[in-house]
Order: structure tokens, then sequence, then C-alpha cells
């Protein structure tokens, strides 16, 4: 009933910015914390941001300094800006949120299918 669509991911090159967005849609009551995290090929999936209903975000030792994570409850949407983007950065990228939906008002955690980041010259 609820479904979550990532966009934005690409080719870029090393030192380039990429934004990712994700909106949710369905028959939903209310939103709560949401976030994104990331699988590259051969490794876990690793959590990369996360932000509250109220704005208060983290964010992964190794990316809070390059990474925002922000939100626009009016849009359902949650976004990722991505500066300063490194080879390791490369991976698979997935929008979540928790969400409770006036279907059954029960709360779970929603998954989008993934967008794919590249960062290569």
């Amino acid at each position: 009933q609820v479904q979550l669509v990532e966009s934005g991911g690409g080719l870029v090159q090393p030192g380039g910015s990429l934004r990712l967005s994700c909106v949710v849609s369905g028959s939903i009551l209310s939103i709560h914390d949401m976030g994104w995290h990331r699988q590259a090929p051969g490794k876990e999936r690793e959590l990369v941001a996360r932000i509250t209903s109220g704005g208060t975000t983290n964010y992964a030792e190794s990316m809070k300094d390059r990474f925002t994570i922000s939100r626009d409850n009016a849009k359902k949407t949650v976004y990722l800006q991505m500066n300063s983007l490194k080879p390791e950065d490369t991976a698979v990228y997935y929008c979540n949120a928790l969400v409770v939906s006036y279907t059954n008002y029960i709360l779970n955690n929603y998954w989008g299918q993934g967008t794919q980041v590249t960062v290569s010259s």
C-alpha cells in the first residue's frame, strides 16, 4: 500500500555532486523517521543518514562532512545531497521510511528499490 521511489542516481566524476530524492506515496496517516542506506558489491548494507519527523539528523561518521539529509513533509519527500563524491561512494542507495497507513494503522519500515550511484572518471 505504501511505496517509496528513489531518483537522482547516475554516473558522476570524483569530486562531483549528486542529489537523491525519495517520494513516499500511498494511504498515509503519518511518516516518522526517514533515512538512507547504501550497499556496495561484496559489502554489507550500511547506514548513510537518518532524519526524524522533527528534523533531527544523524550521519555515519565517514559521510557527515560531505552528505546532507533533509525532508519536505508537505511533499512527503526525503533528500540526500552528496558532495565531494569519491569512488568508494559507489553503491546502490536505498531509501526507507517508518510509516503508519490508513489501511492498517500499523507502523512499518518501508524500503525503496534503490538507485545506483557510480563515481568514476
